[in-house]
């Protein structure tokens, strides 16, 4: 039984929600103290969202797709249960990939020069905007799976 919208939803599916837009909001504070010039505090929070986050995608929302979408593939894809989340998860796994990366070019020397970025604004907000988006289709996917009552 979901604590947002009652019996309709799995409760861990809530708090994901709720955990998703807590980090997205997160992530816009981050941006906001870069303005600032507070590259320390913002190097600190952006990195700990990204990384707080894979738990999150390794222990719920890929074994939901795993369970619910892939055996419908590809025979379903038409069907927004399917597609909605499939969009999700490509997406997400851009945007989990981008975020990873840049901590590493603007965190580490593990990445070599010939693969590093130089625009960190462009890539940064590029990253804030994709999270955004995937956060959206979270939301639409939620919507598709526990309120629309479209059939699965």
């Amino acid at each position: 039984m979901g604590f947002i919208l009652g019996n309709k939803t799995p409760p861990y599916s809530d708090i994901v929600l709720v955990f998703e837009f807590a980090v997205a909001g997160l992530l816009v504070v981050g941006a906001f103290l870069a303005h600032r010039g507070h590259i320390r505090a913002h190097m600190y929070l952006q990195s700990s969202m990204v990384l707080v986050n894979i738990p999150v995608i390794l222990a719920w929302m890929v074994p939901e797709y795993l369970a619910y979408v892939l055996p419908g593939l590809p025979g379903e894809i038409a069907k927004p249960f399917y597609w909605v989340p499939t969009v999700m998860l490509v997406a997400g796994a851009a945007a989990e990939a981008l975020g990873i990366y840049i901590m590493l070019v603007a965190g580490t020397t593990l990445i070599p020069e010939k693969y590093r970025f130089r625009r960190y604004k462009r890539w940064m907000r590029t990253e804030l905007i994709l999270w955004w988006a995937v956060l959206l289709v979270g939301v639409s996917t939620y919507y598709v799976w526990y309120l629309s009552g479209l059939p699965s």
